[in-house]
Formats: C-alpha cells, structure tokens, sequence
C-alpha cells in the first residue's frame, strides 16, 4: 500500500505565496512521475503541474511563470511553490504520483487533497 499526503494550502490573499507539500510513503520501490492538479467548484480536475523521474517540469498555461514544481527523491517529496496567486487559483489541489511499489505492481496514488483560497 502506498499512500501521499499533502499539507501547506490555506488562505492567502492575492498576490500572495503559498508552498504545497506532499510525501509519498508505503511500500514503495519507486517513484515516477509527481504531480499537482487542481479542482475548483462546479469544474473538472485539471493539471496543474508535472514532474517526470528526471525532474523535466510541464505546467498549465495558467500557471506558467507563477508556480513551481520540483521535487526532493531522497524523501520522496513533491513540491508545488505558487506566487502571485489569483482568486482564480482557488481550488483543492491534489497530488499524484505514478508509483512502482515493493510488490512489483504499477500504482496511479493520489493524496486526499489541501484548499487553496484566494481571497482578499
């Protein structure tokens, strides 16, 4: 069993910073691709952004030149750092990780979800 849990959203006001969290634990023999998606009220889950084994980074339109994602290996950490957030970025982010567990099976895990609200 693999499990992600995420931390740091919260309330920011626009303009702001927060930093997303997330550890991927269990049986884990290794670990993939990470990423952040998003789902705000009333809309469908989107990417946000992706980084692969090799730490080659993609991310949404909407969020390129603002956020950044990277990752930490030893600790099997991803990271989301958001600046200059928009009210439009209010949503719950969810984080995924394409895992290679100690029993040799392909896992899709996802965390259970932070808020992130902007709002002045």
């Amino acid at each position: 069993q693999v499990q992600l849990v995420e931390s740091g959203g919260g309330l920011v006001q626009p303009g702001g910073s927060l930093r997303l969290s997330c550890i991927a634990s269990g049986s884990i023999f290794s670990i993939n691709a990470m990423g952040w998606y998003r789902q705000a009220p009333g809309k469908q889950r989107e990417l946000v952004a992706r980084i692969s084994s090799s730490s080659s980074t993609n991310y949404a339109d909407s969020v390129k030149g603002r956020f950044l994602i990277s990752r930490d290996n030893a600790k099997n950490t991803v990271y989301l750092q958001m600046n200059s957030l928009k009210p439009e970025d209010t949503a719950v982010y969810y984080c995924n990780a394409h895992i290679f567990t100690s029993s040799y099976l392909n896992t899709d895990a996802w965390g259970q979800g932070t808020q992130v609200t902007v709002s002045s």
